[in-house]
């Protein structure tokens, strides 16, 4: 073994350690965290009460799933010095995604307190009273943000969310505008605009913001999806695995605290379905949430399992997840390699508002039939395409996600060795202030044949 590759860097005065936490923050920013990380806990044990590292530290372990390590280590940094209005702004991010709103309202306030001009601070603040349904106190929180720095982007783009919200569209248009002449290459404020010209159904429009920054980026996956969905041009059978992670990453923080406000109810259809097929929960089965996202479902249908696993694409929604504590394993992957890896290991496979972002389902029953255990059970939820749809039996929506017809549904499972069928009407959420109407999916796996061989 290379002893000399072992020893640890000394750091033997304070200039020394200043210079390593510069060092130890751009390794961070530029996302070499092992590094990042290493040169924090050096620093740490020349110097255990720096606060800055610790800080620092802290925040770095959130960004690796270590959000109880995080606070703790924040919260020690803040004790040791306390006039640091960035600290209680970092540590509100951090209690935020864990879902401690109380204490992460307190910690923007100290912020604030301390600093009253910190328009990041004011801009959280605003988010997370819109996520508590304090409308009009975040709207006054993100006009403050605005106020102080009228350059924040991020203020425009989240009242421009809350005007939407609220229905009012067209005045939230305004905001998005706004915030695409502060910075015209914005990711964000191009996908929100989009969103808010196809919300009044202005199709075109959306597909004009979407192709535009289409040509800005055009590896851009979320640019290409949306401007696909919106002109109709090179639809693409189901959504990229680059356009998933990438939209539920950015999504992963605020993703129950939306859901919530829009009624979303997927997770509680698949348990209501669970209970009207498979009778008393009595932890008789092994199951995998496919697009477990972060965890809502596993709670819900735990007293059916004695074993779960959930399966998502993105990092950040599985980091979710882990909080909850429900989940035998978490694996990042795409569900329908995970089940397409997993031959007769389950019992149940439950997937809530994942499929909608398949056109084609066929492979996906497929993979489903292999994975499940004879007389095992398929449950999911769909949007429901109504009206016209393609000869295909399912068609995408200028919002980007796919909507299947029953008549498709049906079809696509029996072919799939799946009966019998239970395919109900339910309202799955609300968006732009109307009803979604969805499917919830109820099948079961043939104990034996009946199974058309894939092509």
């Amino acid at each position: 073994m290379n002893q000399t590759a072992e020893k640890k860097p000394e750091i033997p005065d304070e200039l020394e350690i200043g210079d390593a936490l510069a060092l130890a923050v751009r390794m961070h920013r530029h996302g070499d965290l092992d590094d990042a990380e290493t040169l924090y806990r050096r620093i740490l044990e020349v110097a255990p009460s720096h606060p800055d590292a610790m800080h620092f530290l802290g925040v770095l372990l959130h960004h690796r799933g270590q959000s109880d390590q995080a606070i703790d280590l924040i919260r020690r940094s803040i004790e040791l010095d306390p006039d640091q209005p960035d600290r209680y702004n970092n540590l509100g991010n951090v209690l935020v995604e864990c879902r401690r709103l109380a204490e992460a309202t307190e910690a923007y306030q100290q912020a604030i307190a301390l600093r009253p001009d910190h328009a990041d601070a004011w801009n959280n603040l605003g988010a997370l009273y819109r996520a508590q349904g304090r409308f009009d106190e975040a709207g006054t929180a993100y006009q403050k943000a605005i106020e102080l720095d009228p350059g924040h982007v991020d203020a425009y783009n989240n009242f421009g969310n809350l005007l939407s919200s609220r229905g009012l569209v067209r005045e939230a248009v305004a905001y998005y505008c706004k915030a695409i002449t502060l910075v015209p290459n914005h990711p964000q404020s191009r996908r929100l605009l989009g969103i808010a010209y196809y919300t009044l159904g202005q199709i075109e429009a959306a597909a004009e913001v979407f192709r535009d920054w289409l040509q800005a980026e055009p590896d851009n996956p979320i640019a290409r999806h949306l401007f696909a969905a919106c002109s109709q041009q090179n639809v693409p059978e189901r959504a990229s695995d680059a356009y998933i992670e990438t939209t539920f990453d950015d999504f992963a923080a605020s993703f129950d605290a939306k859901l919530e406000h829009l009624g979303y109810r997927a997770p509680q259809v698949i348990a209501e379905a669970l209970a009207r097929s498979c009778g008393t929960p009595e932890k008789q089965f092994i199951g995998l949430d496919a697009g477990c996202g972060t965890g809502l479902c596993g709670p819900l249908i735990t007293p059916w399992v004695h074993r779960l696993t959930g399966v998502d694409l993105s990092a950040r929604m599985l980091a979710a997840a882990q909080h909850r504590g429900v989940y035998d394993e978490l694996v990042k992957g795409e569900l329908t390699a995970c089940l397409d890896t997993h031959p007769d290991a389950f019992d149940l496979v439950v997937s809530a508002d994942t499929l909608v972002y398949f056109g084609d389902l066929q492979h996906v029953v497929d993979v489903a039939y292999r994975a499940l255990r004879p007389d095992g059970w398929l449950v999911f939820t769909v949007e429901e395409a109504t009206g016209d749809v393609t000869d295909n039996g399912y068609r995408i929506n200028p919002h980007g996600r796919y909507a299947h017809s029953r008549a498709y549904l049906h079809q696509t499972l029996t072919a799939g060795g799946f009966a019998p069928l239970s395919i109900e009407p339910v309202i799955l959420r609300l968006e732009g202030g109307s009803p979604v109407s969805g499917l919830v999916v109820t099948a079961r796996r043939s104990a034996s044949g009946g199974r058309r061989c894939p092509e």
